[in-house]
């Protein structure tokens, strides 16, 4: 999820910001591709798979829309502003969900980040609970599958930023206790403990407390989520953690330069460390020229928040700069790029999808929404996959690793 990197939240500002940008698929050095064709080989395939998703924003939007008791979203029934309701869910054949509890790293600062946390955890908790009939929490792998078998979608927490534990362990075990089970290490500000990718770095990575949160997600079982993190950081987590890793919204830094993507020498080690890079949806991190757009402009905001503190003017400003700055919003042709690279450099293995619906405001053609996903299954049998390695990316690589997390939980347990 997108959110301001300073003077308080992103959500208001990139709404303004993303959603009147100048789009074009006409953009110098733009891919054309032609649409991607559903077949029934393909549907075939893709209803027989798990399909996992690592990172959905829904339970921030009831935030957004001042909706936590739910009298106005009804996810029953179409939600054309949103990317995600329950018919689409059904279509698109999500098997097993993972919602982000998100709320803005400027909440740290103020000193609300745990109160609004637990909240939105609450509001993931109630909003399964009011539809029993399609969603069950799960809280291990075999209850995944399980839920998936009875035909309901499993549904499952992470925590997105460090920033929402205070520093305290205690709180994070309290989370792992209501179900959460992974946790990004930072959102878009770097921590006390760990750098972020979006922010000026301070410690090469992580500090000695920073190694302990991973190793006590590690005891738990709790899923280590590098994306957000800097590099430095990926590295530093990948040197401590005892269990494999997840980049639970990320993309390949060598086919879109932004620093929230991950650089080919950390999908090798995570190779070795047997983890998974679940490919994240937005344009601004998979599409190369829109990637350069939006590396900029976080630089650009902080610049321009403290040249014009009067929300008015920054916005003014901002658009000024955004005309002079148009980005692709790209294809489905441009996220499997993305999981081919992961594929060629780290294996079949370790790719998966973490589409962030919700938490952003452009994605690419034909992936609008959560009904889209067997697109995705289609290009990949189009480009020669195999049945049993379209269905490792749709959701059983994560969910081997979140085997294996368990299995570390245990022996470090006795």
């Amino acid at each position: 999820m997108l959110q301001r990197i300073a003077l308080g939240t992103l959500v208001v500002a990139l709404s303004l910001i993303l959603t009147d940008w100048v789009f074009s698929l006409d953009a110098p050095g733009v891919k054309k591709r032609g649409v991607v064709e559903l077949t029934a080989r393909a549907l075939a395939i893709h209803r027989k798979a798990l399909v996992v998703d690592g990172h959905n924003d829904l339970p921030w939007q009831y935030r957004e829309k001042k909706d936590l008791s739910f009298r106005t979203i009804d996810i029953t029934k179409p939600q054309p502003e949103l990317h995600t309701d329950i018919p689409r869910l059904r279509k698109g054949g999500v098997g097993a969900q993972f919602w982000s509890a998100y709320v803005p790293a400027s909440d740290g600062k103020k000193g609300i980040a745990v109160r609004e946390t637990l909240e939105q955890i609450d509001v993931i908790h109630r909003m399964v609970k009011r539809y029993p009939d399609v969603f069950a929490m799960a809280a291990t792998a075999d209850e995944v599958v399980q839920i998936h078998k009875e035909g309901k979608i499993a549904s499952l927490i992470g925590v997105e930023g460090g920033h929402s534990i205070d520093n305290s362990l205690g709180v994070l075990r309290t989370y792992y206790t209501l179900g959460v089970r992974y946790m990004t290490l930072t959102h878009s500000e770097t921590l006390d403990w760990a750098d972020s990718a979006t922010d000026t770095p301070r410690h090469k990575g992580l500090t000695a407390f920073g190694e302990q949160v991973v190793l006590e997600m590690n005891r738990l079982g709790m899923l280590v989520d590098i994306s957000h993190v800097s590099a430095d950081t990926m590295r530093h987590v990948l040197r401590v953690t005892r269990a494999p890793v997840i980049a639970s919204h990320s993309s390949a830094y060598a086919l879109a330069a932004h620093p929230r993507n991950v650089p080919d020498d950390v999908l090798r080690e995570l190779k070795k460390n047997g983890g998974v890079v679940m490919v994240n949806f937005f344009s601004g991190f998979v599409v190369p020229e829109s990637a350069r757009a939006m590396k900029d402009m976080f630089a650009e905001m902080r610049r321009l928040q403290a040249k014009y503190p009067d929300e008015k003017d920054f916005q003014a400003a901002m658009k000024e700069w955004k005309k002079e700055h148009p980005i692709p919003t790209g294809t489905i042709h441009d996220v499997v790029d993305h999981i081919e690279h992961i594929i060629k450099i780290a294996g079949v293995d370790h790719v998966g999808l973490g589409s962030d619906y919700d938490g952003i405001m452009v994605t690419p053609k034909q992936l609008e929404d959560v009904s889209c996903y067997p697109y995705i299954t289609q290009e990949l049998l189009n480009r020669g996959y195999t049945r049993e390695e379209i269905h490792k990316i749709l959701g059983g690589n994560v969910l081997r690793v979140l085997r294996r997390a368990e299995e570390v939980a245990r022996g470090t347990r006795k």
